[in-house]
């Protein structure tokens, strides 16, 4: 965050990856969604991009590459955010993403250091997108599961913020790369708080689950659980594909809030159609700072 003045800030975030979905167009649009998520999780409004772009020359005359940028323009264009350029450079292995600048009032940013206990946890997309991709890679995605993750991870964060800002929240993050449970850990860390999450509340996307039974688990995602290894305490109840999901590593995923009570009921009222799901998944308790007990 960078201050302008008194009721000003800017908000700076890039994120690029290689291709999670065989379908150019969709990766253009799943890169920039998740790029702007960052954006979205802090409750500020996006104001412009910058297109990063990494491309094997060899294959420029394909159109995979406009197809790519096709896709990111039309999520970006969409919302009324203008793309004023950016970057390209020859790369052996295709890369897409954003560098997506916005703006926020400087008292209103919301954090991942501001939970308190008996803050609520509120989650609006489901998770599998890492086990998803994995199995993409092999072959061995069902063609409905496919479209179904496809959509979920094209879902922009902008309602869900508009609702979190809406309800007061001023402590939150989006889902990515760490998973729930790192992201979870980070927040609760930064706070100085535990948490408690109820995992058969947690939403799954569909045929996630039978993929890691299957196998088709990231590596990423066994990093997340090996890194998280001392702050966790799960229930015996709750079964390694559980575990599994709960870390799984994700790109474009929801927003994670702490909601204080009296505000949870709006909030979901709010939600309820303007985001893939609205899951009251645990709360926030005193506790060694970052540890989560799941039950």
């Amino acid at each position: 965050m960078y201050r302008l003045s008194d009721d000003r800030a800017l908000v700076v975030t890039a994120d690029f990856f290689t291709p999670i979905v065989d379908d150019p167009y969709d990766f253009g649009r799943i890169a920039a969604t998740n790029a702007l998520s960052d954006i979205y999780a802090m409750g500020a409004t996006p104001l412009f991009v910058l297109n990063l772009v990494g491309f094997p020359r060899k294959l420029l005359p394909d159109g995979i590459l406009d197809e790519i940028l096709r896709g990111g323009s039309d999520v970006t264009r969409a919302e009324g955010i203008p793309t004023l350029g950016g970057h390209s450079i020859d790369d052996a292995e295709p890369k897409y993403g954003l560098v997506a600048i916005g703006e926020v009032h400087p008292d209103r940013m919301v954090t991942n250091a501001g939970a308190k206990p008996e803050d609520v946890l509120v989650l609006t997309k489901p998770l599998g997108s890492g086990v998803i991709a994995t199995a993409i890679k092999k072959g061995a995605a069902p063609d409905d599961v496919i479209a179904n993750a496809v959509e979920m991870m094209v879902t922009l964060n902008a309602a869900a913020a508009e609702a979190m800002r809406g309800a007061g929240v001023v402590a939150g993050t989006d889902v990515t790369g760490f998973g729930l449970l790192g992201h979870l850990h980070s927040l609760a860390s930064a706070s100085g708080v535990a948490a408690v999450l109820r995992s058969g509340d947690v939403p799954i996307m569909q045929g996630a689950r039978e993929l890691v039974e299957a196998g088709h688990v990231p590596g990423g995602t066994v990093r997340n659980l090996h890194d998280l290894s001392n702050s966790l305490s799960f229930a015996d109840s709750v079964d390694e594909f559980t575990r599994t999901l709960l870390g799984d590593s994700q790109t474009s995923g929801g927003l994670l809030m702490c909601v204080p009570p009296e505000a949870v009921e709006a909030l979901l009222l709010d939600l309820d159609g303007r985001s893939p799901v609205a899951a009251v998944i645990g709360e926030i308790v005193d506790g060694e700072p970052g540890r989560i007990s799941i039950e």
